[in-house]
């Protein structure tokens, strides 16, 4: 469990959080971790997210299943289970 105080969609005036929740609701059927410990700042939140599709979705040096295999090794070294 997250120590972060984390905002729910109501206590976001800017719609970002209802924004980002929906789509990842509509997504995985439930809102990541990982972004609910991010609600405190909604504004870096969907720049956040911007970043991972670049880093997971655009050409680079790696293959997808690459990037995918380092995020996942990383979060084991990390003791993190996403």
């Amino acid at each position: 469990m997250a120590w972060i105080e984390k905002l729910s969609e109501d206590q976001d005036e800017s719609g970002t959080l209802a924004r980002v929740y929906s789509a990842s609701k509509s997504r995985a059927g439930e809102v990541a971790q990982i972004l609910q410990v991010m609600s405190p700042r909604p504004d870096l939140l969907e720049k956040f997210i911007d970043l991972y599709v670049q880093l997971m979705q655009h050409s680079s040096g790696l293959s997808r299943a690459e990037r995918e295999w380092v995020a996942v090794l990383t979060s084991q070294h990390n003791d993190c289970h996403y």
